[in-house]
């Protein structure tokens, strides 16, 4: 029952929506960049951190590694928390330097599950931040979890009525239940787990409020709470 369900969720969004064309980013690592800095703020205020990295021309791993942090922080001020974000790319970086060469392409023959659990022992990168990582800059099939995907997922009876939207990104059980059901019931396809994720955050910014507006949502037909 359950793949029937999200088959026709997925459906009726992409028949709604139509293709939404995400992770916007020309490469991989900008892509990992915008995934750290995305964390607390609008994706406008990350496109102009973005646009101030490429015009200082350090965005590739070697320069932005070798960045004084309060000249890093200076460029990404647009992102908000600017130093807090500042330390967590520095983390990430320093990561992939002392372990990985710092070369995305020695990434490639890690397995997911081993990755991840890397990925994860960076401070200040958390679940979604990971797999956020995973999928769209590396190309792996894990599906993202967002409180969006909560707050639809618990609506529409496909988890507990209980579990908490607020509690998905701050590492509680709710994340990997969510993960889970889609990863379980879907083919593990990285387009698929991509537009489907795009689809339900495009969903609860329009729609699935915290006051749902339903009687124009594309899912209005659907049992829900």
């Amino acid at each position: 029952m359950l793949p029937d369900q999200l088959k026709e969720i997925y459906d009726l969004l992409f028949e709604r929506f139509g293709p939404q064309k995400w992770w916007p980013g020309d490469t991989p690592f900008e892509i990992i960049i915008g995934a750290i800095l995305t964390q607390n703020t609008s994706w406008s205020n990350v496109e102009r951190a973005i646009a101030n990295l490429k015009k200082a021309r350090v965005l590739t791993p070697d320069k932005l590694h070798n960045l004084a942090p309060a000249k890093l922080a200076e460029l990404i001020w647009p992102a908000g928390y600017y130093n807090i974000k500042a330390r967590r790319l520095k983390n990430f970086l320093d990561w992939l330097f002392e372990n990985h060469a710092g070369k995305l392409k020695n990434l490639e023959k890690i397995p997911t599950d081993v990755l991840r659990c890397e990925l994860l022992s960076i401070k200040g990168v958390g679940q979604e931040t990971a797999d956020s990582i995973l999928l769209y800059a590396l190309n792996r099939p894990v599906f993202v979890v967002d409180a969006y995907t909560a707050r639809i997922a618990s609506r529409h009876h496909l988890i507990d009525e209980g579990a908490d939207p607020s509690a998905v990104s701050s590492g509680s059980n709710h994340y990997g239940e969510i993960q889970g059901l889609f990863e379980s019931n879907l083919s593990a396809d990285v387009r698929l787990f991509n537009e489907y994720h795009a689809l339900l955050v495009r969903l609860g910014k329009e729609f699935c409020r915290p006051s749902p507006k339903c009687d124009s949502c594309p899912l209005n037909h659907l049992p829900r709470a």
